[in-house]
């Protein structure tokens, strides 16, 4: 998990074409989605975080979005996860 206030607009550019980043997560509300996700897009930079994988995000508790990730979202909300 990266920090967006931790790391500077340049290494995240970096990151996201080196496949080292891939989702972005809200650190105060434990939701996580794609780095395309208009809710992502919108959140205050002190509350991003990113991940490399889905599997990352759920290791530290974090849900699917429901805009981004609809599919995943059910799935979370109805237990399947």
């Amino acid at each position: 998990m990266i920090l967006h206030k931790e790391i500077g607009n340049t290494g995240l550019r970096k990151k996201i074409r080196q496949k080292e980043i891939c989702f972005g997560g809200n650190l105060k509300l434990k939701i996580y989605g794609t780095l395309k996700c208009r809710s992502g897009k919108r959140m205050k930079r002190e509350n991003r975080v990113f991940f490399l994988s889905e599997n990352e995000a759920k290791n530290h508790g974090y849900r699917p979005c429901g805009h981004c990730m609809r599919s995943e979202y059910k799935k979370w909300k109805n237990g399947f996860v």
